[in-house]
């Protein structure tokens, strides 16, 4: 998964868990180390956890595995992509959430854990400066698209 946050990667995470995708999510792991999602923590010991988690999928007979992060730099996500196929994953896709800026910190505002504006701001302005492409190591990119029937809940009306 790739997206800023409020760009609606954990929604749709979720969705491929129930089709049988492993998902291996950051928040989680946070919340299980430091007991709270919001603790950022060492960065080091998530990671860790995170290869653990995505070695174990890729020993499965059909693992199948979901990585629910932001995602917004390219190095990092060359460094894992060249990972997952040293660990035994035969094909990496990429989900690209290309939601615009402001939806996402419209989002953002109704979430009971905010991300703090600059953050995103400044993820918006890394994932511009490197948006995700094949030339990266992947098999297939889907990009999803901003579509505004997504957010009609917080549409209002000017009649």
């Amino acid at each position: 998964m790739i997206g800023l946050p409020g760009s609606g990667k954990s929604t749709l995470a979720a969705q491929f868990a129930l089709e049988g995708w492993t998902w291996v999510s950051t928040d989680r792991i946070r919340a299980q180390l430091y007991g709270d999602e919001a603790i950022q923590g060492n960065w080091a010991q998530v990671w860790g956890e995170v290869q653990r988690e995505l070695r174990a999928i890729a020993q499965l007979p059909h693992g199948k595995a979901l990585y629910d992060a932001t995602n917004v730099v390219r190095r990092p996500r060359r460094q894992l992509i060249a990972l997952a196929r040293s660990w035994g994953f035969r094909r990496v896709t990429a989900c690209w959430l290309d939601v615009p800026l402001e939806v996402c910190l419209e989002r953002n505002q109704r979430r009971s854990r905010q991300v703090p504006v600059d953050v995103i701001c400044r993820m918006h302005r890394r994932l511009e400066g490197g948006r995700p492409s094949l030339e990266e190591g992947l098999d297939a990119l889907i990009t999803v698209d901003f579509m505004p029937t997504q957010c009609t809940d917080s549409l209002t009306s000017s009649d």
